[in-house]
């Protein structure tokens, strides 16, 4: 009895080193946990630029039901173009050479541009690739005065937010050697706006939701293919992201829920004086690798 008395405090002691072990290794859990959850703070992220691919639909949407596409799609036989070596090399290299002049400009003439040609662009940006052929975008197309301003009063009152803000001091010194801010006037001066959104799913006849697999990359590869085109035409661009202003601009362009903006092109010729930031690009062997 005296035994077990004298043993009784070292007993206490050893339990509470256990439960003292087994609290902070719970507790190390659950910070490692709510750190893993907790994404670091980025104020400048826009939400509409989130691709909502990882996000799958509801389970009662199941993804055994028909997405819209015929169960058997027919194939047909396919004869490319076939070039001789001498002519690949030349085609090539002409195309280089018409998309290496290439510029970002934010100086636009509001001179007209005839509308088939803005027609034939975006049909061209039609043929892009797209996940399991979804086809997900909407191109809008703004020529009315008044609301092209609407829109030039929406981006810069967030873009001014943006560039105070939101961006940080890093971002915006970036910004300055190009000489860029939140005043955006050839939202007002281009003849034509296009607002290209990405539609993050697509509607079935059913009323049920149809998955758009990889919509925001496929969106931007019609993208890259639609800066081509303009370039082909002989018109200009500058490609705006403008943060957070994607829930209002869908609301004043009427579009749904589905669609989120993810890019804003004024397109036209540029103005008589309009400059550009003197940039070079990278040569060849920096941005390719050969294995």
């Amino acid at each position: 009895m005296a035994l077990f008395s004298s043993l009784t405090p070292v007993f206490i002691a050893i339990i509470c080193v256990l439960i003292g072990v087994i609290m902070k290794k719970t507790n190390g859990e659950k910070e490692k946990r709510d750190t893993k959850s907790k994404q670091p703070s980025r104020p400048w992220v826009d939400e509409d630029l989130k691709d909502g691919t990882d996000h799958p639909l509801e389970e009662e949407e199941g993804d055994e039901e028909w997405q819209g596409l015929e169960e058997n799609v027919a194939h047909v036989p396919f004869t490319g173009e076939r070039y001789s070596e001498a002519e690949m090399i030349k085609r090539s290299q002409i195309f280089y050479e018409l998309l290496n002049k290439r510029r970002s400009v934010r100086f636009l003439s509001d001179e007209p541009v005839p509308r088939e040609v803005i027609d034939n662009v975006i049909r061209t940006a039609g043929t892009s690739p797209s996940g399991a052929h979804t086809e997900p975008w909407t191109f809008v197309v703004v020529q009315d005065p008044d609301l092209k301003h609407k829109i030039r009063e929406i981006v810069e009152e967030e873009e001014e937010i943006n560039y105070k803000k939101r961006m940080g001091d890093r971002w915006v010194n970036d910004l300055k050697r190009l000489r860029t801010n939140w005043i955006k006037e050839y939202l007002d001066t281009a003849p034509y706006l296009i607002l290209i959104f990405k539609q993050v799913y697509g509607q079935l006849p059913n009323g049920k939701k149809k998955t758009h697999y990889y919509n925001e990359i496929s969106v931007s590869i019609a993208c890259g293919i639609l800066l081509a085109a303009l370039q082909n035409a002989g018109l200009y661009t500058v490609t705006s992201t403008p943060l957070n202003c994607g829930p209002q601009l869908r609301v004043l362009l009427q579009r749904p829920a589905n669609e989120k903006l993810l890019l804003l092109l004024p397109v036209g010729y540029p103005k008589k004086d309009a400059t550009v930031p003197a940039l070079t690009r990278k040569p060849l062997e920096d941005i390719m690798v050969v294995m």
